[in-house]
């Protein structure tokens, strides 16, 4: 028989480990979602897969779009890709 541990934490703490998770996946990051347009380049760093260039691209695009409408946005960000954005869009919000 299969252990229950393996089976019980997704479906017995959904809400809990979906937050949890998400926040201990990213290391340094903040307990909740980094809000695209009021976060700094040092807080947009804390997100896997974001260094200080691509940080600094999220900032440049916020600016020239006056904000970031929905999550979906980061797409139009240069250096964002499918991968990327499918990392990034339940740690992010607009």
């Amino acid at each position: 028989a299969a252990p229950p541990g393996g089976a019980a934490p997704p479906g017995g703490s959904v809400s809990a480990g979906g937050s949890a998770g998400a926040g201990g996946s990213a290391g340094a990051a903040p307990a909740g979602p980094v809000g695209l347009n009021t976060a700094t380049v040092e807080q947009l760093d804390t997100l896997p897969g974001v260094g200080p260039v691509l940080a600094q691209h999220i900032l440049d695009y916020r600016t020239e779009h006056g904000g970031f409408r929905s999550v979906d946005e980061l797409r139009e960000v240069n250096g964002i890709g499918d991968r990327r954005f499918a990392d990034l869009q339940n740690l992010v919000r607009p």
